[in-house]
């Protein structure tokens, strides 16, 4: 039976816009980091897609890399946006990246143009697209000038490949810098998509300001800090966690789950709780609350946990006091 989208689906979902731009993004995005790879069901990815998109989230986040293995994660896509998506294509927004090692010999990796060129094809090949929505360069490349890396992203631009280019894990100096390259050009720098949590706040210093300067839109990734800052490791390490699968790509292992961040988790839960919220819950809003954010990247095992991430929007503002109890909860951080 053919995948019918739910006629509802652009009810309930908020959409922010994405910095000065036209583009607006859900409040929530679906990544495709982990879940999506070769070794993983396709019918579970399939159905969180689908899910994802019946509830008003248009917005899908890949890499060249995500898998395991490298590319899985975007042949995974290809084979569901075919079956089930296609129709919907104008409906999408569909990013992907490339900056990190991807295939062997010198121009499989870091930020040449000879690079994100070729990647990018790859890319589109393996998802089975004529363009994606946005493409980023995935970190930054101190040995290739920030000029050859931008002009790749505008002549990507400029070839139809793309709609609108974006950074990720850019620092603040390095962001500063590519926003003025990319301006020159004439091709805008739409996004920028930092790691960020309650557990990693490194974005406040300076790079938010930078972004809200400007008028560039951010997508932070790992909000969950890949499941900690949920209600999975309050009493330990579940045999089917993220954490126990070691199942690499950059994945989290037990060693992050420390007892000093679980006795700061079992206190932020008792303000989740406070809320009305569970603590994954507490945490996307806690990102939300600041208007410098344009959407949150989410990242699910399954589809119950799409409906449980979305539950979130129902309570996105924090009371002064909640604030200052989370500050001294988490820092120094």
């Amino acid at each position: 039976m053919s995948y019918e989208a739910n006629p509802s689906r652009y009810k309930n979902m908020p959409y922010r816009r994405c910095g000065k731009s036209g583009l607006m993004l859900p409040a929530l995005s679906l990544g495709l980091w982990h879940n999506f790879g070769a070794i993983d069901n396709l019918e579970n990815a399939r159905a969180i897609l689908q899910l994802a998109f019946d509830s008003g989230i248009t917005h899908f986040d890949l890499a060249n890399n995500y898998g395991p293995p490298a590319g899985s994660a975007e042949e995974t896509f290809g084979k569901i946006f075919k079956d089930d998506f296609k129709k919907y294509r104008d409906e999408l927004v569909i990013s992907t990246k490339a900056g990190w090692g991807m295939w062997d010999g010198p121009y499989g990796d870091h930020g040449s143009k000879k690079y994100l060129v070729a990647s990018l094809d790859q890319s589109l090949k393996r998802m089975g697209l004529d363009y994606v929505d946005i493409y980023y360069h995935h970190r930054p490349d101190p040995n290739t000038p920030l000029e050859e890396t931008m002009g790749a992203l505008d002549l990507i631009v400029r070839q139809g490949k793309a709609l609108y280019v974006g950074i990720s894990s850019y620092s603040a100096t390095e962001t500063e810098a590519a926003i003025k390259v990319l301006n020159g050009l004439g091709t805008k720098c739409l996004i920028h998509q930092p790691r960020y949590s309650m557990f990693d706040r490194w974005v406040e210093n300076g790079l938010l300001d930078v972004l809200g300067r400007e008028g560039i839109g951010c997508i932070p990734f790992s909000p969950l800090e890949q499941g900690l800052l949920t209600n999975k490791y309050l009493n330990g390490i579940p045999a089917d966690s993220r954490a126990a699968s070691h199942r690499g790509n950059g994945a989290m292992e037990e060693n992050a789950i420390t007892p000093e961040k679980i006795e700061k988790v079992i206190k932020l839960n008792e303000i989740a709780i406070s809320r009305g919220q569970n603590l994954a819950q507490m945490a996307l809003s806690w990102i939300l609350k600041d208007d410098r954010i344009t959407t949150v990247l989410i990242g699910v095992s399954k589809p119950s946990q799409v409906t449980d991430s979305i539950n979130c929007l129902a309570n996105t503002s924090f009371t002064n006091d909640e604030l200052l109890r989370i500050k001294n909860i988490l820092e120094p951080y």
